[in-house]
């Protein structure tokens, strides 16, 4: 029986009927890591003797008496930010090569409270930094669509192994588009969560006050239960809401009639791929069929959201990286002669390209005679635009647009272009910098503007969905009511 496809509700169906156990579940997944990811190269580890331990354990938990959690035996994989005790985090980068945590981040801590079977840690872009996942010192993903395109990133390792069916779910972080953008290449579903929402602890920081952990899976119903699993206040995390967590997956509804949605003019922008825009009205035509009620909306400000997030994110790196310098922690250079060389020689060895483009970038708009300038006015800029969707958000319960402007793009075309990921997540940073939840989902199939066609009938299309601070039942809501009349989350590539 083929299991690669099953949302994590349908496979938890399965395993409280006894129809197969969590070990057997775990071993396939395991067995077509082995066979396919070759191909795709969407895992840096692959930790098979402790997920068949995990497995054993759950299995152990759904014989005995009483309900089981959602994720109980369900296999999954963590994007490689995520703190995994005894198991190797890189973040991609040769700095931490062999860098083993002591401990569990929160969202990975909640996880194993349910069960869930950790099978291996995802690819992405070096620290997170970048849209396409080949700024990652083991190399790029591929996207199952067409292998000689990009899954998109960072979080694209995640998405390509979710859409070639190695795993039923993976965890995935977001900074500005880092979920969205990657769900959408790659025709899957993900959430990024209301900044607050979900914990940090123990997430390898890229931009403190932006990052937010999520994940990405077959379904919006399966993400609904997911958030009520990842999020919460947590002691550890200080920026973490006090607002009690809702039972998203309780409280779906598929009824959206009367429900207000506006669409962003601003989000259509210069240069979009004709496909993309078509696929995301005819979308827009649907929730319309459905009853909802659709206008057209104003966010001016949008067209700072790239340039913002251009100073504040690397101004944020700066100070987060700092950190690894060949002493604590991670990779120390055998070449280093004395402090100064061990400082200099272990970042220049362990840290890419794009890592120390950020840092210095960073380090410059940080400093005296510059901050005001450009870190200072940057953040008023951020405020405009935070008060700009407040102001949107009494006239609608929320927003739908395209995920990125385009369908994936070759491998290469993007690792040589600087400004790449600040263009593809130019539809996400906005609401990433107001802190905003959002999804993704796929809402079709478009072709490539670069004149090669793939090689199947065309790439995924992404639909965003976004919602006001602490509104992801909304935003899950007009996800799932979507996917409930359609398809496209049910399209799959032929890796």
């Amino acid at each position: 029986m083929q299991f690669e496809h099953l949302s994590i509700t349908e496979l938890r169906k399965k395993l409280d009927a006894k129809e197969l156990s969590s070990v057997e579940l775990t071993k396939y997944f395991l067995s077509r890591i082995n066979e396919l990811d070759k191909k795709v190269n969407s895992f840096v580890t692959v930790c098979e003797n402790e997920a068949l331990n995990s497995a054993t354990k759950a299995d152990e938990f759904i014989n005995s008496p009483g309900e089981n959690p959602f994720l109980c035996g369900i296999p999954y994989a963590s994007k490689d930010l995520f703190c995994t005790k005894g198991v190797r985090t890189t973040a991609s980068s040769k700095i931490l090569d062999s860098y083993i945590p002591p401990h569990n981040a929160t969202v990975e801590k909640k996880i194993k409270e349910h069960y869930g079977v950790l099978v291996g840690k995802t690819n992405l872009d070096e620290f997170a930094h970048g849209s396409s996942t080949e700024t990652s010192a083991y190399g790029p993903s591929k996207n199952p669509w067409d292998l000689n395109r990009i899954p998109g990133g960072s979080s694209g390792g995640s998405t390509a192994a979710l859409a070639a069916g190695l795993v039923p779910w993976a965890t995935a972080t977001e900074t500005g588009g880092s979920i969205r953008q990657p769900a959408s290449l790659c025709g899957v579903s993900g959430w990024k969560p209301t900044y607050g929402r979900v914990s940090r602890y123990g997430v390898i920081a890229m931009g403190s006050s932006l990052d937010c952990p999520g994940a990405v899976a077959h379904t919006v119903e399966d993400l609904a239960h997911l958030a009520e699993i990842m999020s919460g206040q947590d002691e550890k995390d200080s920026t973490t809401g006090v607002q009690p967590v809702p039972q998203y997956s309780k409280n779906l509804s598929s009824n959206i009639s009367g429900l207000r949605i506006g669409v962003p003019k601003q989000y259509f922008v210069e240069g979009m791929e004709e496909d993309v825009k078509n696929r995301v009205m005819d979308a827009v035509k649907q929730l319309e069929k459905m009853g909802a009620k659709i206008s057209e909306v104003d966010l001016p400000n949008t067209r700072f959201g790239s340039l913002v997030y251009a100073i504040i994110c690397p101004s944020e790196v700066s100070s987060n990286l700092m950190r690894y310098d060949g002493i604590r922690y991670g990779h120390l250079s055998q070449q280093a002669k004395n402090l100064l060389e061990v400082y200099e020689k272990s970042r220049g060895e362990g840290f890419g390209s794009e890592a120390k483009r950020r840092i210095l970038t960073g380090t410059y708009v940080l400093t005296a005679g510059y901050y005001d300038a450009y870190y200072k006015k940057a953040q008023k800029v951020r405020r405009l635009i935070m008060n700009e969707f407040s102001e949107v958000f009494k006239n609608v319960d929320a927003l739908v647009c395209p995920s990125s402007p385009n369908v994936a793009v070759k491998i290469g075309g993007a690792k040589e272009n600087p400004l790449f990921g600040y263009i593809a997540d130019q539809l996400n940073i906005p609401s990433s910098l107001a802190g905003l939840p959002a999804i993704s989902m796929p809402c079709g199939f478009g072709m490539p503007s670069d004149g090669e066609a793939p090689s199947m009938d065309g790439l995924p299309v992404g639909l965003q969905v976004i919602g006001p601070q602490w509104g992801e039942q909304t935003v899950f809501n007009i996800g799932y009511a979507y996917q409930q009349e359609t398809d496209w989350h049910r399209k799959y590539p032929g890796v």
